[in-house]
């Protein structure tokens, strides 16, 4: 782990760990990397790398609309033969029509709650969840799970309709969701104006 991860889990400051690295006076390994990055090896924190279970390899795909479900099976496609380029031998997969800020999803809920699913592959973080996807990521790690995301580039430009979509969400329980759209407009555009 990174020096300022196990500084902070020990209450330390990072400088000092640093120093101590430096030193060569730490109370745990540590490792120089070529970039001259220090790498600290706590048996305490660390798991053995083969903690994930054998189980089930899941792909799954999402889309946020019925008029994009051409592009589901595409997406379930691709993630099919990622998953075979990584030596799965049968991965399964799993396609969902429903929007990224709703935690009603039932086969995503489905596939979290099986333990046998052990692997969890998704194209892009917000395929799985618009926000949180590291909760949910962290959750999965810590029962010995873990999810692989294809492409964990962020999308920059998908920030405005991610606060349309959460202020949609707000003003409909605010004011009742046939309001929720032009509330959110109205706020919009005062944000903008201001």
């Amino acid at each position: 782990m990174q020096v300022r991860e196990w500084a902070e889990r020990e209450g330390l400051n990072p400088y000092t760990v640093w120093k101590w690295c430096r030193d060569g006076t730490m109370p745990v390994p540590v490792e120089k990397t070529p970039t001259g990055m220090w790498l600290i090896h706590d048996p305490r924190y660390e798991k053995p790398a083969d903690t994930v279970r054998e189980g089930r390899t899941v792909c799954y795909a999402r889309v946020g609309s019925d008029d994009q479900k051409a592009d589901l099976q595409r997406q379930a496609d691709r993630l099919k033969a990622f998953a075979v380029g990584l030596g799965v031998d049968s991965p399964e997969a799993v396609m969902e029509v429903g929007g990224g800020m709703d935690g009603g999803r039932r086969k995503l809920n489905r596939l979290l709650s099986d333990p046998t699913v052990t692997t969890l592959i998704v194209e892009h973080r917000d395929r799985l969840a618009r926000v949180n996807a590291g909760l949910v990521e962290s959750a999965l790690k810590a029962a010995g799970r873990r999810l692989v995301v294809v492409d964990d580039t962020e999308f920059d430009d998908d920030l405005v309709g991610d606060v349309t979509e959460v202020l949609v969400s707000f003003c409909a329980r605010l004011y009742g969701r046939r309001a929720a759209k032009g509330k959110a407009a109205a706020a919009l555009k005062a944000a903008e104006d201001a």
